[in-house]
């Protein structure tokens, strides 16, 4: 028999925080997040995103032993800027058992139906600014930096219990042999013809600051009509920038002014997965020597960002971020990297990915619940 518990107590989140590492253990393409930023991400306190959210964590407990475990989570601006009363289901993770599973996500329904809630969406881990996603397809390799790996078997408990698809998402692969180095200066020279006052430049890092600003204008300005996107506040886009810092390199974070106007972005990281899989959750002195070493090792990159504001669209901007990404990801030695995640049904970026040489090669699902209210 299959027990829920909410967690309340230090030791009931330790168990929440700590199920994950016993159950991938032996799974060679899992990559054990660190510990400290699992903590983090859940505290409260200090990540802004709770803020504008609230959630409640829960176990399953079979036989005394963790068997599963999800966060139910209600984020105010995603209701208020979809008007519609939808929350989220996050951080689940579970053994190959169907009772435990219809327990967790019934857990879910309770809570957002206590909420005013009328459905729900996830995983997202806590939102769509973060990982989110079942894998779907693609389970023979690890995932890139800040993207989800979840066994096949996920997506028969979230159908057994009652969920239905939401969307899936998409990532593509490019090798850097098969970048168009050529195809695509030539369409930056017209483009640059036909817009003068066009600069593409690195971050800057002295004045990162201000240029953190600048990347969250461009950013939520152009997410802001997609799939599940909620724009950041100012206090979330600092935090991840933060986070973010000591692992940018400033050649892979484009800004595109025209008339000294921000008009797109694109932010590239180092695929530090590779690192992190060496680690085992943990960041002490041994594991800080690993960390160094290994990072001189990366081989690929992946694209997180890139967006153009509405205003300055259908000028051809994509092609110089792409141009400059695949030239730096080449003087880096990077083997090729990964473009993700997109809407399955943004077409135009898909395709624009595709003529970049990017083969489709990893699909996410999200999944929906609904809540009827007694």
């Amino acid at each position: 028999m299959v027990s829920i518990i909410r967690v309340q107590s230090e030791k009931e989140l330790k168990q929440f925080i700590e199920f994950p590492y016993e159950l991938y253990k032996n799974d060679k393409y899992w990559v054990p997040p660190l510990k400290r930023d699992v903590y983090h991400l859940l505290d409260t306190s200090e990540n802004p995103f709770w803020d504008h959210s609230e959630r409640e964590m829960f176990i399953a407990i079979r036989n005394e032993k963790p068997v599963g475990r999800v966060a139910a989570i209600v984020d105010r601006n995603f209701v208020k800027c979809w008007n519609e009363n939808t929350g989220y289901f996050g951080f689940f993770e579970c053994e190959d058992d169907v009772e435990a599973a219809k327990a967790l996500y019934a857990a879910v329904t309770d809570y957002q139906r206590e909420k005013g809630m009328s459905k729900f969406i996830g995983p997202m881990n806590p939102s769509t600014n973060e990982e989110c996603g079942f894998l779907l397809e693609g389970y023979y390799s690890s995932p890139f930096v800040m993207m989800t790996y979840t066994p096949e078997y996920y997506h028969n408990l979230s159908l057994e219990s009652g969920l239905t698809k939401a969307k899936d998402l998409y990532a593509y692969y490019v090798d850097t042999e098969d970048a168009p180095i050529e195809y695509l200066e030539r369409i930056t020279a017209v483009v640059r013809r036909r817009v003068p006052d066009l600069k593409v430049r690195p971050v800057n890092m002295n004045d990162f600051n201000a240029e953190v600003m600048k990347i969250r204008d461009v950013y939520n300005d152009a997410w802001s009509q997609n799939w599940g996107s909620v724009a950041m506040t100012d206090d979330e886009f600092k935090q991840i920038a933060k986070n973010l810092k000591p692992l940018i390199l400033p050649e892979l974070v484009l800004i595109i002014e025209i008339n000294n106007v921000p008009a797109a972005v694109s932010l590239s990281v180092p695929n530090y997965n590779e690192v992190l899989k060496r680690l085992n959750g943990k960041l002490g002195p041994i594991e800080m020597l690993k960390f160094m070493y290994y990072k001189r090792k990366i081989s690929e990159a992946r694209l997180v960002i890139m967006g153009v504001r509405k205003e300055f669209r259908k000028l051809g901007l994509e092609s110089f971020l792409y141009l400059e990404s695949f030239k730096a990801g080449k003087r880096l030695g990077y083997k090729g990297g990964e473009l993700s995640w997109t809407l399955e049904d943004n077409h135009e970026v898909n395709n624009g990915i595709k003529k970049m040489g990017g083969k489709l090669y990893k699909q996410w699902r999200i999944y929906q619940g609904t809540v009827n209210q007694q």
